[in-house]
């Protein structure tokens, strides 16, 4: 298993700079770039080949671009936007090596039948997969465990990546998004873990269905989530690449970045390496 950080753990008290520092300094293997804020600022200041170097020269790589949003049924306008994105993105991962772009689906209060979110998402990411093709980066979807989001279970989602039916297409399983809408371990059981890109793990206060939020989220083992469940299958599915802490949590952030990064690794690890051994 390899090592990830996810910079929404030091949204608000850090940058892609000193996240790459630190992370290097603890023996971090990936970043998942946030291209939505991080890498613009960081892009301020810096050239993009100052970046491409910083990478060919340090251990940490690349994992993914978090994130591509709200990519399924858009108007036109939002659509054209989506694909518009996706394009700059590969051709900037291309650069900077990225394995994957995290695909995340509508959030809305329009109520849509779940047929018609299938549809778009089976179109879209059918498209994108042809588009990111020729440039060897994957896609990973990420289902999000909240009642607005149109794809937010786990069997949802692998129901849509089943559909599309392309290698370079599988899911992001965030813990915390997979417990907050009460996604199925019988359902993981049954999965491929090949279509498992990333793993997402964190923890959460124990609140009810339908009513978790990002700040709710813990460190890894201090929380309410089944995580020795979800490991053990995934193991047993054959999932093992890559374990990406991400929280959101506002007292988090008023932590020095060095040690929201260390925090984030020794409590990862404690859970995950009763399942998993770091190479």
């Amino acid at each position: 298993m390899k090592l990830c950080f996810n910079q929404a753990t030091t949204l608000e008290n850090s940058n892609l700079a000193r996240d790459l520092e630190y992370c290097e300094k603890h023996g971090y293997d990936y970043i998942e770039i946030r291209t939505i804020d991080k890498l613009p600022e960081y892009l301020q200041g810096h050239s993009l080949a100052t970046l491409v170097d910083y990478f060919q020269t340090h251990h940490i790589k690349p994992l993914a671009f978090n994130a591509l949003v709200f990519f399924n049924n858009r108007d036109q306008a939002g659509y054209d936007a989506i694909i518009d994105e996706f394009k700059e993105m590969m051709e900037t991962g291309k650069q900077l090596g990225v394995q994957y772009v995290v695909a995340v689906p509508l959030v809305t209060e329009e109520k849509i039948l779940k047929e018609d979110i299938k549809k778009s998402c089976v179109d879209v990411l059918t498209e994108l997969s042809s588009i990111a093709e020729p440039y060897g980066i994957k896609i990973a979807v990420e289902f999000v465990g909240h009642p607005q989001c149109t794809v937010n279970t786990f069997s949802q989602a692998y129901d849509i990546i089943e559909m599309v039916n392309r290698e370079n297409v599988g899911l992001v399983l965030d813990c915390f998004h997979f417990h907050a809408m009460g996604s199925s371990l019988e359902d993981l059981k049954k999965a491929d873990g090949s279509k498992i890109f990333i793993l997402h793990i964190d923890d959460t206060e124990d609140f009810p269905i339908g009513f978790l939020t990002d700040d709710d989220r813990v460190w890894p083992g201090l929380g309410a989530i089944d995580l020795d469940g979800i490991l053990s299958t995934l193991k047993e599915i054959g999932y093992s690449d890559v374990v990406s802490v991400e929280l959101f949590r506002p007292e988090y952030y008023q932590l020095k970045a060095e040690k929201a990064i260390k925090t984030a690794k020794d409590t990862t690890l404690q859970v995950v390496t009763k399942y998993y051994d770091f190479e």
